[in-house]
């Protein structure tokens, strides 16, 4: 993928992303697209204090800014947002593809079915055989984990202790026994 790794790691088995690694995820994904929404919000109010209307404006352009942040990441050749990525985690689809743009922002969409269902659509994830949340389920993607397993390093030749600190400076030993025996 976009990855490079040493040639002692290679990539294991992919598994499914739980339920609590998933929220994790999305916790961080909404702390950063707050944060990125309330900046705005407070620039708004500082330009136009007593403006409805300018501050209104700032709802729809945050939808749009929260739909681009989920839609592009997940699209891309990450297949993550900033929160999965942390997490070790990506979207694909069934089969293990990446998803295109359409499926991700359907994917988005979708998760306000799953929120208005009680929440029942996110956690249902963890009851799901591929923890699949209903937005998951209805546009035919998955959240894996991008396991990683390290094989044994290759071992370095022994080190050589012919010289040593003796607490002032190196002192040489000599590696043949002395002339003298």
């Amino acid at each position: 993928m976009g990855l490079e790794f040493p040639k002692h790691v290679r990539h294991a088995k992919q598994s499914y992303a739980g339920f609590w690694l998933r929220l994790a995820a999305y916790l961080i994904d909404v702390a950063l697209v707050s944060i990125v929404q309330a900046v705005l919000a407070i620039g708004v109010l500082m330009m136009a204090p007593h403006d409805l209307r300018a501050l209104a404006n700032v709802v729809p352009v945050s939808a749009a800014m929260a739909w681009a942040y989920f839609v592009l990441l997940e699209s891309s050749s990450s297949q993550a947002t900033v929160g999965k990525y942390a997490l070790g985690l990506y979207v694909s689809d069934v089969h293990g593809d990446p998803i295109g743009f359409w499926r991700a922002s359907a994917r988005y969409w979708l998760k306000v079915l799953s929120t208005l269902s009680l929440l029942m659509g996110w956690i249902i994830a963890a009851f799901t055989p591929r923890k699949q949340a209903l937005h998951d389920l209805l546009a035919g993607t998955l959240v894996l984990r991008r396991a990683v397993q390290i094989d044994a390093l290759p071992v370095a030749p022994a080190a050589n202790l012919d010289d040593y600190w003796d607490g002032r400076r190196w002192v040489s030993t000599p590696t043949l026994p002395p002339s003298e025996l």
